[in-house]
């Protein structure tokens, strides 16, 4: 089975989190257009039926890459600077 490349999907994720924001703050053709199109992209690459199972198997992924990358002493969000909170859906 082929395995996504961790960095295309946190863009992924994060693009996505960034569209739910804006089209929360002003709903917005264009960018429901995007919505659906990264939706539909995060879908196919994770392998899901849904955006929550998307998210879910992007999330463990992401952990599992981050895992494998650092040493013992170094958690995945010590090594990315992030504060290691999951994408909310």
């Amino acid at each position: 089975m082929l395995v996504p490349d961790p960095k295309v999907v946190r863009k992924l994720l994060t693009r996505y989190a960034s569209l739910r924001i804006a089209q929360a703050e002003r709903e917005r053709e264009a960018t429901a257009r995007e919505l659906e199109d990264v939706t539909y992209t995060l879908c196919v690459m994770m392998a899901a039926t849904d955006i929550h199972e998307a998210v879910a198997k992007a999330d463990a992924l992401l952990l599992s890459a981050g895992t494998t990358a650092t040493t013992p002493a170094t958690t995945p969000a010590e090594k990315d600077g992030e504060d290691g909170l999951r994408l909310a859906v």
